[in-house]
């Protein structure tokens, strides 16, 4: 049977969940829809997402659609967790976006859809809540072809809006009104329609261009507009119609190589590691060993114990599993999201679709008891969400973690006390900022020499890359002129190296280059022992590496970029005066402005950490009726003062207290290997 993965995406509180319900409701899978105001519904499985009515992890159920399985995810709407919307998109075959027929289009709706036509994802659009007080679906029809894309083919009208008897209807194949529509939006991608119907119109026909409307939707190039209310139901089969016609089977074959993208890992009722796995080709089988790539590389090897489908709303454990299907695995370890089982997809794509965190907090345990606690809870949170990037401070006994926005950090603190049972305290929220290299430098330590007390030479050098590049470490020294263990050790304390920088800020879009290499090879006494004092290890290349790198990057010298926004404005006309210069005071930097109704659109840039500030004083400045919309745009070099970050262990920098420090760590627990 073929198979669906399909996303339901939304800005908070259009009625995403709502629609999850009603769909499995409309295929038979639950007997009673449940409601999100009374936790009651099916994906929002977690305590807290009961509790708070918003949905913090994207769920995976299922149900039967024309003869195809339908993995249905729901993901979340609120900005804070925009992560694990990322890690659903890769194995999307198609979307549903929901967008409130009473809000209209929100900046979330936004990005998201920018980000599903960028990735070429097919996606329907659902406008929801027409039985809600002040719906209107030409006045959102209109919103979305201005703020959106005028790349919409409108499948339904509405009567009764705005009260509980509203009810969608759909547009017949022969309508004189929808061929005219069809004809205009799906001429602009077709060049053939075109000229068939600038030749002679009445020879297009209703089916040729339902064919157009299902080809162009498959191409992410047109998008069909359904509308209705999740609550009600009304509109619900059209859209169910809509799926079943319009959005394309996905490619695979069973019987080619494994190719699986990991996009979610949690904890089993015993704590062992359930991993989420696409699978775009082959079959995965109990007992199979899998290679694990990361990054591209391989990372090891996992063994399956166990394998879970969703089939009709619930999960069942089969033997086997398919090319295009969704899966649980037990068994695979150490694998991380964003790991491929088996051999690269050609899908597959490594880049971040959202912006990264910009934001940090420390977190400590309110009870000094609770340290070790807390950090073992941290790190199975970071095994479900990456973007947490745990940093611990050694030194002082604390841990950062990476963050969106304070709702994030207020579900991290209630998941801690409640699954964990750790008490935690955050001190306060700061600004991410990253640093990129100035220029060129390098430097280079030979064995035994000029007081480098590490069986081991390195050379490094550090050269800028075009921004969002990334990090990347490459060799100028012959493969075979190093074991293999230490390549692995200089490239490994590499990339952790560079998470602090001159500034104490994550170094990016660099490329190191290892240039010099040397060794003593494995040395013996005469009873065949390995003596650790002649021999190079792993570890003396690890402990060099930071004091070659970080020397580099001191030649080279880094510049700090903070996070800026861009932001959009609608404001009346009477507060502009009053709203441009509060922008000023706080950084920010109008490029546009322009009359809209009764008031002015204004757009610009705005450092992140200065966000917060606007949103606070928007109400006063406007009398209530500013409506902001902001989104991480890029990263803009730091004038003045350059804001640092405290250091979490020994400074390579400082050379005489770095090596102090690693040698009472050697001291400690001896030599690595």
């Amino acid at each position: 049977m073929q198979s669906l993965n399909l996303g339901i995406l939304a800005h908070v509180d259009a009625g995403k969940t709502s629609l999850t319900e009603r769909l499995l409701y409309t295929a038979g899978v639950i007997d009673r829809v449940g409601s999100v105001d009374d936790g009651s519904t099916t994906t929002d499985s977690l305590a807290l997402e009961r509790q708070r009515g918003i949905t913090i992890k994207s769920a995976v159920v299922s149900f039967t659609l024309g003869g195809r399985t339908v993995n249905l995810i729901d993901t979340p709407g609120h900005p804070d967790f925009i992560a694990e919307v990322e890690r659903v998109l890769g194995v999307l075959d198609g979307a549903v976006l929901v967008v409130s027929g009473v809000e209209g289009v929100q900046p979330q709706t936004r990005i998201l859809l920018r980000t599903l036509r960028r990735l070429r994802i097919p996606t329907l659009i659902f406008v929801n809540k027409l039985d809600r007080r002040g719906a209107d679906l030409d006045r959102t029809v209109a919103d979305i072809r201005a703020r959106l894309t005028p790349d919409v083919a409108v499948m339904t009208g509405a009567e009764g809006q705005g009260t509980r008897r509203a009810r969608a209807v759909a547009r017949p194949a022969g309508d004189p009104a929808l061929r005219a529509d069809l004809l205009d939006v799906l001429t602009g991608h077709d060049e053939e329609l075109l000229a068939a119907w600038a030749a002679d119109e009445s020879a297009v026909s209703d089916a040729r261009l339902r064919g157009a409307l299902a080809d162009q939707t498959a191409r992410c190039l047109v998008h069909p507009v359904h509308a209705g209310s999740a609550v009600t139901g009304a509109g619900v089969d059209a859209l169910v119609t809509g799926l079943r016609e319009l959005l394309p089977a996905p490619a695979g074959d069973p019987d080619g190589p494994v190719s699986g993208s990991v996009f979610k890992v949690e904890r089993g009722p015993a704590g062992e590691r359930v991993t989420y796995v696409r699978l775009a080709s082959g079959t995965i089988r109990t007992r199979d060993r899998l290679p694990v790539l990361r990054a591209g590389r391989a990372a090891g090897e996992g063994k399956v114990t166990a394998i879970g489908v969703f089939d009709q709303g619930t999960e069942a454990r089969a033997d086997a599993v398919g090319a295009g299907r969704i899966a649980r695995l037990w068994g695979l370890g150490d694998v991380r999201i964003g790991d491929t089982l088996g051999v690269p997809s050609p899908q597959a794509s490594p880049e971040h679709h959202f912006a990264p965190p910009t934001l940090e907090t420390v977190v400590a345990a309110r009870r000094p008891a609770d340290r070790g606690r807390l950090h073992t809870a941290l790190t199975l949170l970071a095994e479900q969400d990456p973007l947490i990037n745990l940093r611990r401070d050694e030194m002082r006994q604390e841990v950062a973690v990476s963050l969106y926005g304070e709702v994030q950090k207020e579900v991290i603190q209630a998941t801690l006390a409640g699954e964990f049972g750790v008490e935690a305290v955050f001190h306060g929220t700061t600004t991410l900022h990253i640093e990129r290299p100035a220029g060129t430098g390098a430097a280079f330590e030979v064995k035994e020499k000029d007081g480098n007390p590490f069986l081991a030479t390195v050379g490094l050098r550090i050269d800028p890359a075009p921004p969002g590049s990334g990090a990347e470490f490459r060799r100028e020294v012959e493969l075979g002129s190093l074991p293999y263990a230490f390549f692995k050790a200089v490239e490994e304390t590499v990339a952790e190296t560079l998470r602090q920088g001159l500034h104490g800020w994550q170094v990016t879009d660099c490329v190191v280059t290892m240039t010099h290499s040397g060794y003593n090879a494995r040395q013996s006494h005469a009873h065949a022992v390995f003596d650790k004092s002649m021999s190079s290890t792993s570890g003396d290349f690890r402990n060099l590496t930071p004091l070659v790198l970080m020397t580099a990057l001191r030649r080279a010298g880094t510049r700090v970029y903070e996070p800026m926004h861009r932001f959009r404005l609608d404001v009346p006309a009477d507060a502009l005066g009053v709203v441009l210069p509060a922008l000023g005071r706080l950084e920010a930097v109008p490029r546009t402005q322009a009359p809209k109704g009764g008031g002015y659109v204004v757009e610009g840039d705005i450092p992140a950490a200065r966000v917060h500030g606007l949103e606070q004083r928007l109400p006063t400045l406007t009398g209530g009726e500013g409506v902001l919309e902001t989104a991480f745009d890029h990263w803009a070099e730091v004038r003045g003062p350059l804001p640092g970050r405290p250091r979490t262990d020994a400074d390579p920098l400082n050379r005489k207290e770095y090596l102090l420090q690693v040698q009472r760590r050697l001291s400690g627990i001896g030599a690595g290997s």
